[in-house]
């Protein structure tokens, strides 16, 4: 099938000062997913509106966007449009509150799988790999987050362990 349509994705980078990155845990399309906290870009929007507007829909918080972290550079096809091209934009962010919605420190401890369910966990740097992830273009980002580690920790002012 030709690919006629394309949709983007913005997701946060969000790390805490125990030196943890916050994933969300969903079940979509009768199967789990793990990818980073985001969603869909609409129309009219701006990507650090989306982003925003994304964080206080899942986590019920607001968020300050450090900086633009990665914009995948190659082609993924989408695993659930055939005809749909996905391009995927990371920020680095921190929270400025604390979160409504609960997070987990154990994989997928509270999210139901049931369609559409949504949870979010505390995930170690020292013990995370992109491998836990379901997406290849969130593979890509946490890879590159993982080999620039120490200085994001240290734009957000958290020390390293």
């Amino acid at each position: 099938m030709e690919i006629s349509r394309l949709t983007v994705r913005i997701y946060a980078l969000i790390l805490n000062d125990r030196s943890e990155i916050l994933l969300s845990e969903e079940f979509h399309h009768n199967m789990k997913m793990c990818k980073f906290p985001g969603g869909g870009l609409e129309l009219g929007e701006s990507t650090l509106a989306c982003l925003r507007r994304e964080m206080r829909e899942e986590l019920g918080a607001e968020i300050e966007i450090i900086e633009h972290f990665y914009t995948t550079d190659f082609f993924q096809k989408s695993q659930f449009q055939q005809d749909t091209q996905v391009l995927a934009i990371y920020y680095l962010a921190k929270l400025l509150n604390t979160p409504t919605s609960s997070a987990s420190k154990y994989p997928f401890e509270l999210c139901e799988l049931k369609n559409g369910s949504l949870s979010h966990r505390w995930q170690a740097l020292d013990s995370f790999t992109p491998e836990i992830l379901t997406f290849p273009f969130d593979k890509k980002a946490a890879s590159l987050l993982l080999e620039q580690k120490n200085r994001l920790l240290k734009s957000l002012n958290i020390s390293i362990l």
